[in-house]
């Protein structure tokens, strides 16, 4: 027999047998339960509550079979075991362009269900790729192989958060399952906000590149891919920079949010494109002792805690004010793709081990700030290249980034000095209103009253605002069919992920890749 069961766990007592505790709960006699498996865990640490956590559980009594493993391998292939191309039928030639993890779950479940694949990557693998990390902190970018660039796309060095505002619970504990058959922590299937953590998260993309390749998928890396080869109006193949061709029968397009050079050869083909509204800002980065005690009060240190996060929303003349990929206990990072632009991103470790917390602070921005519509889908890139530039000029070079303390900025005044932070290439004391629009600079000041308002100590002395924050999603969309999802006007293309406009995280982007996967099966096999 098994039982679900809904448990609280004060934070003192995490240690205790979840057995005993689950037996209180149901009424059940001491050393009844065979088994208990946590289906969801999340911290409650609300003002004027205790402080623990919620746990939901599965609790077995008697001969039940609650065996943890063959329900989670269960997880992993339920999915992929209802992909299977017909037999007897020639399965369609499929080159994947990207290995983000849109990219790469289509990859995955096509494989599986017979499909031949070969992905094309403009950036390296992923451990050759963190040399190009190391070197951009000292202010030497290579524009294929960066935080945006490289094997798992920009979410592999950008922290492995896994939490998305998608209903598909199936999908989502799919996607999740394949994480953990391929080593990463088994925590991330219960917990209310799982991440991997960007140590972890490149050993999960190398064993999961691996088990790929035993299955028949061929990776190409540094190709990028320049343009596509067209027979009347359907795809036949991928051309490559160098001229080099990659035959085609189906091209899925999972490029990410930042390939600019694919946005401007795809308008240039003639493939379907329309603006699609950004959110574009800061990194804002407080003390975590700071963040711990604005949220955690009196418990503030407590050593069963982790470092504590946050979610603000805020509202000025209209636009959205909100907290965007929260790293508690961790990193800003430099994401620039292009030489004469900075980009700061958000990431954190395992641990969560900085003395540091960061969010991205953005302010909402629709097609029509972009400009008229004569300049065209891709006057959105252009917005956000502004910016960065904006921002390369006022940090004097080598990817140092301007900053402003949280108060000057709120006063009006510009910072003369800034303090600590984790940004690597270093800070450069400067004005946000030198580097952000006017609009966004005006409705980020109102929403961060309206949060200081309402967190007493988050207008805190040492943060700052680091800019600049311009690529929380892609500035275009590629349009598809509603069924077939293929592109409106290209037969034989699909567009999919983050790149084009599908998806927003590592879960949603994945999601989106398999929802394309078994559409391609299935139109197969009809």
């Amino acid at each position: 027999m098994k039982t679900i069961v809904d448990l609280f766990v004060p934070i003192d007592e995490v240690d205790a047998s979840l057995h005993v505790v689950a037996e209180r709960a149901l009424g059940w006699p001491r050393g009844t339960s065979t088994d208990v498996r946590i289906l969801r865990r999340s911290l409650d640490a609300r003002k004027g509550r205790p402080l623990g956590y919620r746990i939901r559980c599965e609790v077995s009594r008697g001969g039940g079979d609650s065996s943890t493993d063959e329900a989670a391998n269960a997880r992993a292939t339920s999915t992929s075991a209802s992909l299977c191309w017909r037999e007897g039928r020639q399965p369609p030639n499929v080159v994947v362009v990207g290995t983000g993890p849109a990219g790469t779950w289509a990859a995955l479940r096509l494989a599986t269900a017979g499909v031949p694949v070969t992905i094309l990557e403009r950036g390296k693998p992923v451990q050759p790729r963190r040399m190009d990390l190391a070197n951009l902190t000292r202010g030497e970018l290579n524009p294929d192989s960066n935080y945006c660039f490289g094997e798992g796309g920009a979410g592999t060095y950008s922290d492995g958060k896994l939490y998305t505002r998608s209903k598909d619970r199936d999908g989502i504990a799919s996607v999740l399952a394949d994480l953990v058959r391929f080593g990463a922590p088994t925590e991330i299937e219960v917990e209310s906000r799982p991440h991997v953590g960007s140590n972890r998260l490149p050993k999960v993309l190398s064993a999961l590149r691996a088990h790929l390749e035993s299955i028949g998928v061929q990776y190409r890396f540094e190709s990028d891919c320049n343009g596509l080869r067209l027979d009347r109006g359907r795809v036949r193949a991928v051309r490559l920079r160098g001229g080099d061709e990659v035959p085609a029968d189906v091209v899925i397009l999972a490029t990410g949010h930042s390939s600019r050079s694919t946005y401007e050869w795809a308008l240039a083909a003639g493939i379907a494109m329309e603006r699609k509204g950004i959110a574009v800002g800061v990194r804002l980065e407080h003390p975590q002792a700071c963040i711990d005690e604005i949220q955690y009060g009196a418990a503030a240190g407590h050593p069963r805690l982790p470092p504590a996060f946050y979610e603000l929303t805020a509202q000025s003349d209209d636009r959205g004010v909100y907290s965007f990929c929260m790293c508690p206990g961790g990193w800003i990072v430099p994401a620039a793709t292009e030489a004469g632009g900075v980009v700061v991103n958000g990431m954190s470790l395992s641990k969560r081990d900085s003395p540091f917390a960061n969010s991205g602070l953005v302010v909402s921005v629709e097609p029509r700030d972009f400009g008229p519509d004569a300049d065209g889908p891709l006057a959105g890139v252009a917005f956000q290249r502004k910016i960065e530039e904006a921002a390369f000029e006022a940090g004097g070079g080598k990817f140092q980034a301007p900053a402003q303390r949280l108060r000057d900025f709120i006063a009006g005044q510009t910072s003369t000095v800034v303090g600590r932070t984790s940004y690597r290439p270093g800070l450069v004391a400067s004005d946000m209103d030198r580097v952000l629009p006017p609009f966004v600079a005006k409705a980020m000041r109102a929403g961060l009253q309206q949060i200081g308002k309402k967190l007493s100590g988050f207008l805190h002395a040492e943060a700052l605002l680091i800019a600049a924050e311009t690529r929380t999603s892609a500035p275009i969309r590629m349009p598809r069919d509603a069924v077939s999802l293929q592109s409106i006007s290209t037969p034989g293309l699909y567009p999919i992920g983050e790149g084009a406009g599908y998806a927003g995280g590592i879960v949603s982007a994945a999601l989106d890749g398999i929802r394309v996967a078994n559409r391609i099966v299935a139109d197969g096999n009809q």
